[in-house]
């Protein structure tokens, strides 16, 4: 390259700023230097980028407006290299308070911070673990900085950072009749016994998959506690509705448990990032936050089974003559 990333820089500058004496304002160098600088850039390339109106300012080319894309993607990824390389020379350091569904916690949080803190041995992670309004009131008083939670009722002064959903599936025991169906239907367990997950906002996200299809459920039994309901559920005293994946196929007690897929358009849940929109992030909030973002994805969630394969649905011939 014959031409550096500062004479580059000065380019777009000038061309944000329509004005070469504006520029030279904002980033604080001479209007020569950069005028000298679009020049060079020009002369090199062998294309006009600006057209010079006298007195008033500066308008791109058609090769400009371009080369201007170009440039800045240049410059976006050359901070993004200087910002890994500054990772590498300088072993970030701190301690890093995150929050956790309860849900999420004990299934995702292992293998997700075994594998930051390997990476980042001079960082100090301290968790925290709670529903979804506990969660949201810990980011607004700073107790936690970033959380792992849903996208259940995030409010506007939140920003979420999806990464992968969640579709809802029923859990049976593993003699129930039902356990070896492909698939069930809400209507088919509504007259059936539930054992509901008790916690705020979620207890409103599985009942609403009911009312939507217009259907009561007939809960019997109820705990905010994930272990608790599959260890009911693994004992025969009903079925529950959940998201999350456990790869163990037993309940605490070790007796076995079985997912089956609903069927239907049900809406899922998204697992992400949740931070404050008004709190700046910090250096170790944004590494976090990347590295959740390498290690989430639709194809894998730690500590997480694969998801279950959707419903076949009908074809419209098969449909019509229902």
């Amino acid at each position: 390259m014959k031409f550096t990333l500062r004479q580059l820089g000065y380019f777009v500058a000038a061309a944000d700023a329509g004005s070469i004496t504006l520029a030279s304002k904002r980033a604080n160098i001479s209007p020569p230097a950069i005028s000298t600088a679009i020049s060079h850039i020009e002369r090199l390339l062998e294309v006009q980028l600006f057209l010079r109106h006298h007195a008033q300012g500066l308008s791109l080319t058609p090769a400009g407006r371009v080369f201007l894309r170009d440039a800045k993607q240049l410059l976006k990824q050359a901070e993004g290299l200087h910002a890994a390389a500054a990772d590498l020379s300088h072993p970030m350091r701190g301690e890093l308070t995150v929050g956790w569904f309860s849900t999420l916690a004990p299934i995702v949080m292992p293998e997700l911070l075994q594998l930051f803190l390997r990476a980042h041995p001079g960082i100090q992670v301290r968790s925290v673990e709670d529903h979804q309004e506990g969660l949201l009131e810990s980011l607004r008083r700073a107790e936690a900085e970033i959380a792992i939670t849903y996208d259940l009722q995030i409010s506007d002064d939140m920003a979420f950072l999806p990464l992968a959903t969640l579709a809802p599936y029923a859990l049976f025991d593993a003699r129930h009749p039902l356990a070896r169906e492909r698939s069930v239907r809400l209507a088919q367990l509504e007259p059936l016994p539930m054992v509901l997950l008790d916690m705020p906002m979620s207890r409103d996200y599985f009942m609403a998959l009911f009312i939507r299809e217009r259907l009561t459920p007939n809960v019997v039994f109820a705990s905010e506690q994930l272990e608790v309901v599959r260890g009911m559920v693994a004992n025969g005293l009903g079925y529950t509705l959940a998201n999350v994946r456990p790869r163990a196929e037993v309940a605490l007690d070790g007796r076995r448990v079985c997912r089956v897929p609903l069927s239907g358009d049900l809406p899922p849940v998204r697992i992400g990032i949740a931070t404050l929109k008004e709190l700046k992030k910090t250096r170790l909030v944004e590494t976090f936050e990347r590295h959740c973002r390498e290690h989430i994805s639709e194809a894998y969630v730690p500590g997480m089974a694969p998801p279950l394969p959707r419903p076949r649905r009908a074809s419209s011939r098969a449909r019509a003559t229902r």
